[in-house]
């Protein structure tokens, strides 16, 4: 075999690489550095993909939300009508509409006074309606006079109403 043999069966050496041994990591850092970043065309794909999800995502949380905040006033309701029953138990009346919801948190000086107040009946302070309203409480009720109407005048905060803005009632 031939010194020409020989030249063409081994791998070139560029020149550069040969006067500097540096060159080679020189050169990859600058291709390194050139991929380093997102392209503009990259960062509108994503864009456009999360604002197509974001599109057929919001009127499904936005549409649940109303149904959930329904639920949580008949939710409250309920601990409501418990308590309020506890307190009749106790005093052989449910409180006055004078006398109100507060009469599950401390004790009425408001006449009649109750008998045999063994409060307090809510853990915490009477909660508002899921939309920050305050419940409407009458004793004796209007819908029910030998109890009490319990309600939440929904998300307007008005009586009457339609779909959220319609008044949720405890006896319904």
């Amino acid at each position: 075999m031939e010194f020409r043999d020989v030249q063409r069966f081994s791998s070139p050496v560029p020149r550069q690489l040969t006067r500097n041994p540096n060159a080679r990591a020189t050169q990859m850092n600058t291709r390194l550095r050139s991929r380093t970043g997102f392209t503009l065309i990259e960062i509108l794909v994503v864009v456009a993909v999360l604002s197509v999800l974001a599109a057929l995502v919001a009127p499904n949380v936005f549409g649940h939300l109303g149904t959930a905040k329904d639920a949580a006033a008949r939710s409250q309701m309920e601990m409501l009508g418990a308590a309020l029953d506890a307190y009749r138990l106790d005093n052989g009346r449910y409180p006055t509409t004078a006398q109100g919801l507060a009469a599950l948190r401390a004790e009425p000086t408001v006449e009649p006074r109750p008998r045999n107040w063994r409060g307090p009946y809510l853990r915490r302070d009477v909660p508002l309606d899921p939309w920050g309203n305050a419940y409407v409480y009458r004793s004796p009720g209007e819908a029910n006079p030998t109890g009490y109407d319990l309600l939440s005048l929904g998300a307007d905060g008005q009586p009457g109403g339609e779909g959220e803005d319609a008044e949720i009632r405890a006896w319904e």
